[in-house]
């Protein structure tokens, strides 16, 4: 298992112990069980039940199979006090996941971003963020704490563009 992001680890120490987590599009729970490892109440979410499964039985995580793209989305508004999004970009939902925020909640986003092809996959632009996306994304709904973008070489080269905020709105409701 692949230890949890760089990123995720620096900002996630800003989480109050005991809040409310959603680890979004969790994969193998890498993040889910580094955050429930500080005493936070950790929602895995993801579409694949075989990688959800192995998170059965560690506490303070709870898991949801779902589909994140289609369907009905699993949640309402102002759920957590915390959104953790790590290699998982899906456009469509973008405003959807800020709403998933309460007032004050912390925003941890971390995918790729254009230039990656090079580096192998993810390469289809479906998949990658333009130059300043998040950034731009955020400045609508929140207050950034801190923003990279750019060229990474650990834990493999790749182009990666990053985010850590603080809702600081109130959204309108989403249909």
């Amino acid at each position: 298992m692949q230890d949890a992001s760089d990123w995720v680890v620096r900002f996630g120490a800003l989480i109050p112990r005991g809040a409310d987590v959603l680890d979004l599009a969790c994969g193998g729970g890498r993040h889910a069980r580094w955050l429930a490892g500080r005493d936070l109440n950790v929602l895995a979410a993801d579409r694949d039940a075989a990688a959800l499964a192995t998170l059965d039985g560690q506490p303070r995580i709870r898991t949801l199979c779902a589909d994140l793209e289609g369907g009905d989305w699993p949640w309402g508004e102002a759920c957590f006090d915390a959104v953790v999004v790590t290699r998982y970009l899906f456009r469509p939902r973008l405003d959807r996941v800020a709403a998933l925020l309460k007032p004050g909640g912390l925003l941890i986003y971390e995918t790729f971003m254009d230039g990656n092809a090079r580096f192998g996959k993810p390469s289809n632009p479906d998949f990658l963020l333009r130059p300043h996306e998040l950034l731009d994304w955020v400045r609508g709904w929140g207050s950034v704490i801190a923003f990279e973008q750019g060229e990474i070489a650990r834990p493999a080269p790749a182009m990666i563009q990053r985010i850590c905020a603080v809702r600081s709105d109130v959204l309108p409701v989403l249909n």
